[in-house]
């Protein structure tokens, strides 16, 4: 077979991204200093060590180990229903697999198949049109537009819908958080419509600052909440569904039909209650911190010279945040990584995404290892950063 040249030139910038991202892994794994230090890239001896050394002051390590669901599983769904005020709560392999079942257990509850959700949402996004191709449900966008939904575009949709679900934060549009007196009016039109509600809440740990409530406050104005286990808490992985006692029966019926009847579960879900005991009482911090991260990477851009440089939202609803820059994802990415190969210091740890033509933006987590920055030391990486971009800004 004989390449064109943009075959060829394709080929070799997926080359150069390969590249960049193996030296990203090797400097983050190096770095003596990052803003955040994710579990999930570690070693497997690294992950199996750092849970062997917690797991006893949050399970017995001589209960016989679970089948199918119970003891150490049935432990984590019965915390989880009690820090989210629920009736109950099932453990899930996945969130995707959580989210799916929960929202067709409600349309057969409503009758109607129509799910209301932002056309960001990650069933639209990162699920491979899963509701519709498997589940047999009907996606209806309620709004493109890189914010939550209001309270009168779900009254004026103009098509009924049984179910209403939101995701919050709503990830890809930078971890955005509508305010307290906007989600209640948001649940109130839904029900105003004889819709149900759902939280897409993988990261509803993380909204307790921005909201000013307590968990069960805030997943009290849903009628099901969904949560992730790895995305803020550090674990292996795994989600649970939690609700009213008769929908998570019912949940567990279609859990089992979609293959997520797991013979032994305890690694994960030890995992799970690892997160919730050590890192669920630190996210508060995490958010607070984010937002001294946030406005000194404004102050050291400003400083810099740097042209056009955002963070999205100027204060971060949650722990973790966006930074646009006007840059091809790979000028950004390659002084990225030189800034961590020539210093020892890894502002930006994570890909950089094209947003446009001459654009690119990438995603900030702040968490136990961002707490040791202080404001000075953000400015300074982020005047390091920008002397590694062309022309030195």
């Amino acid at each position: 077979m004989i390449l064109g040249m943009s075959d060829t030139a394709d080929q070799a910038d997926l080359q150069d991204e390969r590249t960049v991202r193996e030296r990203r892994a090797a400097a983050y794994r190096e770095a003596r200093r990052s803003l955040s230090r994710a579990g999930f890239r570690g070693t497997i001896r690294e992950r199996l060590t750092d849970l062997v050394e917690h797991a006893p002051g949050v399970h017995d390590l001589d209960d016989r180990a679970d089948i199918y669901g119970d003891r150490i599983v049935a432990a984590l769904e019965e915390r989880v229903a009690g820090l989210l005020g629920m009736e109950a709560a099932a453990f899930f392999p996945t969130g995707t697999m959580a989210q799916q079942v929960a929202l067709r257990c409600w349309a057969a509850r409503t009758g109607n198949p129509a799910v209301a959700l932002h056309s960001l949402a990650h069933p639209e996004v990162h699920e491979r049109h899963a509701l519709s191709q498997v589940s047999g449900l009907r996606p209806v966008r309620v709004t493109g537009a890189p914010r939550l939904p209001t309270a009168d575009e779900i009254r004026d949709l103009p098509e009924p819908f049984g179910t209403l679900m939101l995701e919050l934060p709503l990830r890809d549009a930078g971890y955005l958080l509508p305010s307290w007196e906007e989600l209640t009016d948001l649940t109130g039109a839904a029900r105003e419509r004889d819709a149900v509600v759902h939280f897409d809440g993988a990261r509803l740990w993380e909204s307790t600052v921005h909201f000013g409530r307590p968990l069960e406050e805030i997943a009290g104005l849903a009628d099901s909440v969904y949560v992730s286990f790895y995305k803020s808490l550090g674990g292996f992985g795994g989600a649970a569904l939690a609700g009213p006692r008769t929908l998570v029966e019912e949940a567990r019926t279609w859990r089992h039909r979609y293959g997520g009847a797991i013979f032994q579960q305890f690694p994960t879900v030890l995992s799970a209650l690892v997160g919730l005991e050590r890192e669920l009482p630190r996210l508060p911090d995490y958010v607070r911190h984010a937002r001294v991260v946030a406005a000194a990477l404004r102050e050291g851009f400003a400083a810099a010279g740097l042209p056009w440089a955002r963070v999205h939202p100027e204060v971060p609803h949650t722990h973790e945040f966006q930074v646009w820059l006007p840059y091809e994802p790979e000028v950004v990415a390659e002084a990225a990584v030189r800034q961590a190969e020539e210093t020892s210091v890894l502002l930006f740890g994570n890909d950089w995404d094209r947003a446009g033509p001459g654009l690119a933006f990438t995603e900030v987590t702040v968490s136990g290892a961002g707490l040791e920055w202080t404001a000075d030391d953000v400015r300074d990486a982020a005047a390091g950063f920008a002397a590694r971009l062309p022309g030195g800004a």
